[in-house]
């Protein structure tokens, strides 16, 4: 519980209970006060208590740095309409029984707004109460209306935008997902507040038309119950009750103006990081502004008949203010700055967090753009829940960003801070690849394809239709952009999964086998042990979805070793059917290339004699071994087929390490990784005749 005793819980539990009691009772005090006659010492603290509740609004709306800020001013403004308008029940009720009694029949407070507010003159009065209400209803109210009904359409209009940009920056890295779940709330609690505002402004409307209602009622009730019932003269009857119902009327509507005044500047509020006050002082401190104010005043006292004095002082004022305005603005920069900038530089401005990277030139925004659909961006979205499903593991998100030091149409891909891939593209064109053979040559900027390095050309998007039909593969830039980024995702994968990504995918698997993932970290095996056996596999490409077969491995053999590399090639037969399914389809062959028995006998001689080494064969032998499966495999190439080179387990990781400089993603299996039920189709044997030890590499 964070170190809280549990006295201190009993405590905050009870604070909880006690607030979550108060809205019910507070709800039920206002029914109440309508209903129910009240003595005036209690209406006199009633009426106090809503003054005070009025400012408090006040003072925290002019304090909000952005509406939000202050969300729950709609249900407040209800609850303090509601409270007045209780107040002016009870309060009518008072004045009509007891006002025959005199002006402090219906408390203090009322007395002392009608005596002393309009001077005891209830005609005075009258008019004082028509220009509040005036000032209230025609002006502030209105305004505040209009300009919450403009914020709730424009504000429910811009919330697809909202919405969309908040995507963009998360599928460009610049968010997180709990980044991007939390603007989402802000932006839904955005709308849903300025649609509470565009209906709470008519609280304040209909209060003020209530007011007017509720004086008028005071005084025709008071004139007839003061004269037919209680006797009094009609100038008596006047003075008292017009008296008690202006103090009545005002005493309510003071408060309604401010609430009123703190509605109106909610609305019209502009988001800043600065409270009112500040955001007003650094808009008016412009000494442009105050001089040309400090002139015209001075011209102005210089007209016969004006206070020359006064206005002559607020030219004085205005001119100082704009003197020290200027005075600051040409102030040097202090030798403090450097020290004060220094004091602000963060680990966050020396570090790239991003896991993958994505600079482009100026000239390749708008395929980031929002306002064009921003194509880049839903591409390498579906780039990342493609390979995310591909590998078993969710790959983290790229980050995009514009870099000036690039040239305009240049893109760099960094994995970890390291640059991995760099080309150009060029938005306005389409680049057609000559992806097999081609009928006619296309004129345009000859380049190389950046993902798989075959011939291509970048030419006008109107002569895509004659690079299609004569043979060319044609593609747009954010797809020759998205291309390179899959092919380098897929080719570095395995840097990209770490601890937490594997504690992830242990903590995913707990939910459904909490026994099978507690019983290997840690009593079996390090977290960090399983993160190496899981970044060798991805490594070579193995798909690692099926995390309960993977633990089941681990579990089985952590007895027989703790090293990564060795487990690896433990696990591997596990998630054989797993690998074989990326290379056949269920009823297909699986195509293989084997090597020659003598040869296998050969390499595995070389791996025993350099046991753990990545590099055991002899160089010549190996560049043999190399260009040999690599001719075999380009016939295989040549017929769209994917394959395997097949071998001995000793032998199968150091095999793969040799060819993959020499093969784009070669797979390498062992004969105890193909399932019994899968047929094999060896289309080539390497070795025999094809290869002859040397000296060196025989007497290994």
């Amino acid at each position: 519980m964070g170190g809280m005793s549990l006295p201190g819980l009993r405590v905050a539990l009870r604070g909880a209970d006690l607030r979550a009691a108060l809205l019910p009772v507070a709800i039920l005090t206002l029914v109440l006060l309508m209903v129910v006659p009240i003595p005036p010492l209690l209406l006199d603290l009633f009426f106090i208590l809503n003054i005070a509740i009025s400012l408090a609004v006040l003072m925290v709306a002019i304090n909000t740095r952005k509406v939000l800020d202050f969300s729950a001013f709609p249900t407040v403004l209800l609850f303090t309409t509601l409270l007045r308008l209780s107040l002016n029940v009870a309060s009518t009720r008072v004045v009509l029984v007891h006002g025959h009694e005199g002006t402090a029949a219906a408390g203090h407070v009322i007395e002392a707004f009608g005596a002393f507010l309009v001077g005891g003159d209830y005609i005075v009065g009258i008019f004082v109460f028509a220009v509040l209400m005036i000032i209230n209803l025609v002006v502030i109210t209105k305004g505040a209306g209009r300009v919450s009904e403009v914020a709730a359409r424009f504000t429910l209009d811009a919330l697809p935008g909202k919405q969309m940009a908040i995507d963009a920056d998360m599928n460009a890295g610049l968010l997180t997902a709990d980044d991007a779940r939390a603007r989402r709330a802000e932006v839904t609690t955005e709308a849903d507040f300025h649609g509470s505002m565009d209906g709470a402004s008519k609280f304040v409307k209909g209060d003020a038309v209530a007011g007017v209602l509720i004086l008028a009622i005071n005084i025709i009730g008071g004139l007839i119950l003061g004269t037919v019932q209680h006797g009094l003269p009609i100038g008596e009857a006047a003075r008292v009750y017009v008296l008690l119902a202006i103090g009545d009327g005002l005493v309510a509507q003071v408060p309604a103006l401010l609430l009123s005044i703190a509605a109106a500047m909610v609305v019209t509020r502009v988001g800043s990081d600065e409270g009112l006050a500040g955001q007003v002082t650094q808009q008016f401190s412009s000494p442009g502004a105050w001089a040309p104010v400090a002139v015209i005043l001075a011209l102005l006292a210089a007209l016969p008949g004006m206070p020359h004095f006064i206005i002559l002082a607020a030219a004085a004022g205005a001119g100082a203010i704009a003197w020290k305005l200027r005075r600051r603005d040409a102030a040097p920069a202090t030798a403090e700055a450097p020290a004060a900038d220094t004091a602000n530089i963060a680990w966050a401005d020396v570090s790239d967090t991003a896991a993958v990277s994505l600079e482009i030139g100026f000239g390749l925004v708008p395929l980031v753009d929002d306002s064009r659909a921003a194509p880049l961006l839903a591409r390498i979205t579906a780039i990342r829940r493609q390979l995310s499903k591909q590998l078993g593991f969710v790959l983290p998100q790229v980050r995009v960003r514009d870099d000036l030091a690039l040239a305009p149409f240049a893109y760099r891909i960094a994995i970890g801070g390291v640059t991995v891939g760099e080309d150009l593209a060029f938005p306005d064109d389409v680049l057609a690849i000559a992806a097999g053979p081609v009928t006619a040559e296309i004129a345009g900027r000859p380049v190389t394809d950046p993902a798989f390095g075959l011939p291509a050309r970048w030419i006008a998007p109107e002569e895509a239709d004659l690079a299609t039909a004569a043979g060319y593969t044609v593609v747009d830039a954010a797809s020759v952009i998205g291309t390179h980024l899959n092919h380098l995702l897929g080719a570095h994968a395995h840097r990209l999964i770490g601890q937490d990504e594997v504690q992830a995918m242990l903590d995913t698997l707990a939910e459904s086998a909490p026994a099978l993932a507690g019983g290997l970290v840690p009593k079996l095996l390090s977290l960090a042990v399983v993160t190496q056996v899981i970044q060798r596999l991805v490594e070579e490409a193995v798909p690692v979805r099926d995390t309960r077969a993977i633990v089941t491995a681990l579990i089985t053999h952590a007895g027989r070793s703790q090293d990564g590399a060795e487990l690896t090639e433990l696990v591997r037969p596990a998630l054989g059917p797993a690998i074989i399914q990326t290379l056949a389809a269920l009823r297909e062959p699986v195509t293989a290339i084997a090597l020659d028995p003598a040869l296998e006998n050969l390499l595995a001689g070389a791996v025993r004699a350099a046991p753990g080494s990545n590099w055991p064969f002899d160089p010549a032998l190996g560049q043999r071994v190399g260009e040999a499966v690599s001719a075999a495999a380009d016939d295989v190439m040549a017929t769209g087929k994917r394959f395997a080179v097949v071998t001995t387990p000793p032998v199968r990781r150091a095999l793969w390490l040799l060819l993959r400089v020499r093969l784009p993603q070669p797979v390498v299996l062992a004969f105890t990784e193909i399932p019994d039920d899968r047929s094999v189709d060896v289309v080539a044997v390497v070795g025999g005749n094809a290869i002859s030890p040397t000296p060196e590499s025989a007497g290994a």
